[in-house]
């Protein structure tokens, strides 16, 4: 693909503008494109760099195995992958229904809209941001959701949600700090922010290395551990409350890192290599191959 890459000079989290080359990997999903992912030398923060512009990101979205947006049922992953969301929904409800203490939900990277039409069937006010027009338009159509783009989250007024989430969206995000003072201003004071994040720390991204899914290079602009999250959000105005475990992601990433190394065993190697994962992480708990942070605004 053609496209306006920029350069990042400084580490998006602590500012440094010392880096280094930490690994080349490929858009192994859809343009087969090579891209490096750099390393701050004073934090240990890792991003794609350099990295197309925001404008020129759009193509690499588009695809009908891209199944967040297409919503698609087919093949393999996209029956598995709808088999387990039908589950993790209901599990998501539950947990955040444990914390709220208001019914004004904002969720931020909506997709079509299944997350939060669990929320609008129980009497939920719900709102969701979504910069794809095509999933946008599902997600209202299909569900009667209120959906509306990226530019939609300056206009919101203040204090003005109880939960707002980001299920694996904060890493596609092209400025981080102005995110996290958006997600701030727009939390209320007694309310709880939900961060869904692959981790380069666990098991499975140091096993399959280039070839990890969770790296998703040039989509993944950025590529986390708990402790960047902490310095990102605590830095920010936020406490961290709880770090909790995403198992099924494991199975997910690994079933596509094997499809990238082309083995042709994937399925079987995938899955044990994911349970594998579980079981490593579960010795030094939490550092699965997604993390969900659960945080809260540092009321002064």
């Amino acid at each position: 693909m053609e496209h306006l890459t920029e350069h990042l000079k400084e580490c998006p989290i602590c500012g440094s503008k010392k880096q280094k080359l930490s690994i080349k990997t490929r858009d192994y999903f859809l343009s087969q494109e090579e891209f490096n992912i750099c390393e701050c030398q004073k934090c240990g923060f890792q991003f794609t760099n350099p990295r197309p512009v925001k404008a020129a990101l759009a193509p690499y979205y588009k695809s009908e195995e891209y199944i967040s947006h297409s919503n698609s049922n087919q093949g393999l992953i996209g029956f598995l992958y709808q088999r387990v969301r039908n589950y993790t929904l209901r599990k998501k409800y539950q947990l955040i229904t444990s914390y709220k203490s208001g019914d004004q939900i904002l969720d931020i990277g909506c997709a079509t809209g299944q997350f939060l039409n669990e929320f609008k069937r129980r009497g939920w006010s719900c709102t969701g941001i979504e910069p794809d027009e095509t999933a946008r338009k599902f997600a209202h159509d299909k569900f009667g959701l209120k959906t509306y783009d990226e530019d939609q989250i300056a206009n919101f007024e203040d204090h003005s949600f109880d939960v707002i989430s980001m299920w694996h969206v904060l890493e596609h995000v092209a400025n981080l700090e102005d995110r996290v003072k958006e997600l701030k201003r727009l939390i209320k004071d007694n309310g709880c922010v939900f961060i869904a994040l692959p981790n380069i720390d666990s098991w499975d991204a140091k096993h399959y290395k280039e070839y990890w899914a969770g790296f998703d290079v040039p989509r993944h602009l950025y590529h986390f551990r708990k402790e960047d999250v902490e310095n990102l959000f605590i830095n920010l105005g936020f406490k961290m409350h709880q770090i909790l475990p995403m198992k099924f992601d494991a199975f997910y990433v690994s079933l596509l890192s094997e499809k990238y190394k082309k083995n042709s065993l994937y399925l079987f190697s995938a899955f044990f290599k994911a349970l594998y994962s579980n079981f490593k992480a579960s010795k030094q708990r939490p550092n699965h191959s997604s993390l969900l942070y659960v945080l809260k605004p540092r009321v002064v």
